[in-house]
């Protein structure tokens, strides 16, 4: 599988619910795409406590394959059409849990680095079993750990069914999922 995600910053002063209208009126398109597990469609809003405006695109894939059919298709093309070419962060996905939460609302991030010495299998290993304790929380749709390792970064997702609680969450505004009933029942 293949994580990627780009991400547009807006105007302090941008109406946030164009955003939402402009998600209402793509999204369900995205509902069947093949070789998508699931994209959210995120919105960071400075009106409910984000940092700053900004909506993004967390995208699980597949495989690179379908990721590329994507960068090369007409759904592409519409975001570069709407807000320019963005800059796409991708990671090789190291550990995936699908818990037990029936809707996506909003998503979180964490982020460290991944020491020169660290050992990777067992970083692997560990976020495998952090994924899993993750997954088991009531409210845990899934949650994917990747590793860049152009920088040596290691990220975590996690999608919850529960309103934002800190203002470092995004709200998921849809959740597309053509790919997750499959994988999640592996």
């Amino acid at each position: 599988m293949l994580i990627a995600r780009y991400r547009h910053r807006l105007p302090a002063d941008y109406a946030m619910d164009r955003i939402r209208e402009r998600v209402a009126a793509r999204a369900p398109a995205w509902d069947a795409v093949p070789g998508l597990v699931f994209k959210a469609f995120a919105i960071e809003d400075r009106a409910r406590g984000a940092a700053a405006n900004a909506y993004s695109s967390l995208y699980l894939w597949q495989d690179a394959g379908a990721a590329a059919d994507f960068l090369a298709g007409s759904g592409f093309r519409a975001v570069i059409e709407g807000f320019g070419r963005p800059r796409i962060e991708t990671w090789l996905t190291v550990a995936s849990a699908f818990g037990p939460g029936g809707s996506a609302r909003t998503l979180a991030e964490e982020t460290r680095l991944v020491a020169p010495a660290e050992d990777l299998a067992g970083l692997r290993d560990d976020e495998v079993s952090r994924g899993r304790d993750i997954a088991a929380e009531r409210d845990v749709l899934a949650t994917v750990a990747g590793l860049d390792p152009d920088g040596w970064r290691l990220i975590r997702f996690t999608l919850r069914a529960e309103p934002a609680a800190a203002a470092s969450e995004a709200e998921i505004a849809h959740l597309a999922a053509p790919g997750l009933a499959a994988t999640r029942g592996r």
